[in-house]
């Protein structure tokens, strides 16, 4: 029986998609729900599951092409079709243990999170696990998500294969739990055999191990990119290109002045996170009409205040005073004033909020994060102080959660504590507006006609034009700059 698969409804006002990738092919077997292809909109990214259980017969649209709504992509053959499906699954499936079969699903992602990339298996196909012992590896457009297992046992099935895109609630794996978890032991310390060779007290991907066992690659000569150094599947096929790099890259017109460059370059492709990141960030450029404004402040009332109360204020709250409490304190007194700096464009309504959830900005090894200080406009100084070093502590441990990073409402971002002197952040959207901190330099100025040294600071406020006028955040900027300049208005709420 022949089933056609149609393209969903795309939502409001959407007409029509294009179809970004085909995850299946013809001939190929597929079970009910399973992913067929994912499709692209000016809004979202919509993925299309297999309406029933059976063969994908014929793809009637390619990639690239447009559609509108309730086109026809594919047909589909089932019933009696679906038989291949077990040969088709017959590589990733293990034989039976014997035991009770648990799933490993998708955890939490977090809120406005729908979905994510598979970016590593850990383990394969037989391979024993402990409970809770890290399975694979997810990335969002935010973080990446380790999944622990549920249960000591077997892996018994890989669902989802590396690169495959799912959705929040889609099921990764199945893990053979109870006495027969054992019968696969042997086979999985065959595999992770060669990761002793590394010298190292952590597990390479599986992947990994079979690649450099299959090329006689040394995995002393790997650079392991994965958690806590670890070996991945693209680390070994970026050391078994890097001889052939210079050849490849002399062909080409670029190298072709300089050919002796071309042993020295290296050509890594971007993880999923970071081409999101790159995404988004071109996005907010291309979608926002953002504009920067700068101001300075002088910090010579803040650094007396801190300096004088410091050691007082950590014996009592347990916490360092540091500026981003005073800063927090300054852009919350300014969006109060300006209140578009803290509301969104939703489509044609302007979405003000009445509320101030301080986006701060935290470099980790990763790369920068953005994790998000609740209702920081009902908290005191010694409040927001422990909520920054806490948030940061755990940035840097790689252990924000999505919610964390989730409805921020502004964003600060201090550049200072890298040694800029000035620099244009570009908005975290839907925000329409993010400050950014430079470095604290003494700097000769003009105080009663006295020409004095002066702590400076440059502001940097950038704001969606399309929301914010000129003189809203001019005003924003100078409001923070009175405020910091005297801090005794912050209490007096001027």
């Amino acid at each position: 029986m022949s089933v056609e698969v149609r393209v969903p409804t795309l939502g409001e006002s959407v007409t029509e998609a294009t179809v970004a990738t085909w995850f299946k092919k013809p001939g190929d077997a597929v079970a009910v729900d399973e992913m067929l292809c994912e499709l692209e909109t000016d809004k979202v990214t919509v993925e299309v599951p297999s309406p029933a259980a059976g063969t994908l017969g014929e793809i009637i649209v390619a990639e690239g092409e447009t559609v509108g709504v309730d086109a026809l992509l594919a047909t589909l053959n089932a019933g009696s079709g679906e038989a291949p499906a077990p040969a088709a699954s017959a590589p990733t499936q293990a034989p039976a243990t014997g035991g009770a079969d648990v799933d490993v699903m998708v955890p939490t992602l977090g809120e406005s999170v729908t979905e994510a990339t598979v970016a590593t298996w850990f383990k394969a196909v037989g391979d024993t696990v402990a409970q809770d012992e890290m399975l694979c590896e997810l990335e969002t457009d935010k973080v990446s998500v380790e999944v622990p297992s549920p249960a000591a046992g077997t892996l018994t099935a890989i669902v989802a294969a590396e690169g495959a895109t799912v959705d929040a609630s889609a099921k990764l794996a199945v893990i053979s739990s109870g006495s027969g978890a054992s019968a696969a032991a042997p086979a999985a310390a065959a595999t992770a055999a060669p990761a002793a060779s590394t010298g190292k007290d952590i597990e390479n991907a599986p992947s990994a191990n079979k690649l450099m066992a299959e090329n006689g690659v040394d995995a002393a000569s790997v650079s392991g990119t994965g958690k806590d150094g670890r070996i991945m599947k693209d680390d070994v096929l970026k050391a078994m290109a890097a001889p052939k790099a210079a050849p490849a890259a002399a062909a080409a017109p670029r190298a072709a002045s300089a050919p002796q460059d071309a042993a020295r370059e290296e050509r890594v492709k971007m993880t999923k996170l970071r081409q999101t990141i790159a995404r988004r960030l071109k996005e907010s450029q291309n979608t926002a009409a953002m504009l920067t404004t700068y101001n300075e402040v002088d910090m010579t009332e803040v650094m007396a205040l801190r300096n004088e109360y410091k050691d007082l204020f950590l014996k009592k709250h347990g916490v360092k005073l540091g500026f981003m409490s005073f800063f927090t304190k300054a852009c919350i007194h300014a969006l109060n004033e300006v209140p578009e700096v803290n509301a969104e464009i939703d489509g044609t309504d302007v979405v003000y909020k009445n509320y101030v959830n301080m986006g701060i900005a935290a470099g980790t090894p990763q790369g920068l994060v953005v994790p998000v200080i609740r209702d920081a406009d009902q908290m005191s100084f010694a409040g927001i102080e422990k909520a920054i070093a806490e948030k940061g502590a755990r940035a840097r441990d790689g252990k924000l959660s999505m919610a964390e990073m989730q409805g921020g409402t502004f964003t600060i971002s201090n550049g200072g504590v890298y040694g800029s002197l000035m620099s244009s952040p570009i908005l975290n959207p839907p925000q329409s507006g993010i400050l950014g901190m430079h470095k604290i330099q003494d700097r000769p100025m003009a105080i009663k006609g006295q020409v004095v040294i002066r702590p400076m600071m440059y502001l940097a406020l950038s704001y969606d034009h399309r929301i914010v006028d000129g003189k809203g955040a001019v005003t924003f900027l100078v409001r923070v700059k009175e405020a910091l300049e005297d801090p005794r208005r912050l209490l007096m709420d001027l």
